[in-house]
């Protein structure tokens, strides 16, 4: 039973540690891509332009893909 507690406490670690990883991140690069990137994204994203949603999505889940792979245990 204390096996079994010790991993999940390990387990909850690992995914506060993904969680809080991945919240920073994601935060950074959105503020990095807004700075790099010539138009403003967040204004063509109110005003409903596709193009630039799919673009911002792409960002997002791949910098996701890279982050999980990378705090993964």
């Amino acid at each position: 039973m204390e096996i079994l507690i010790t991993q999940y406490v390990i387990t909850f670690g690992w995914a506060l540690t993904g969680a809080i990883s991945m919240a920073v991140s994601l935060g950074v690069l959105t503020k990095l891509f807004s700075m790099i990137s010539p138009i403003n994204e967040w204004e063509e994203l109110k005003n409903g332009n596709l193009a630039v949603a799919i673009v911002f999505a792409a960002v997002v889940i791949a910098t996701g893909f890279v982050i999980g792979l990378t705090v993964m245990p």
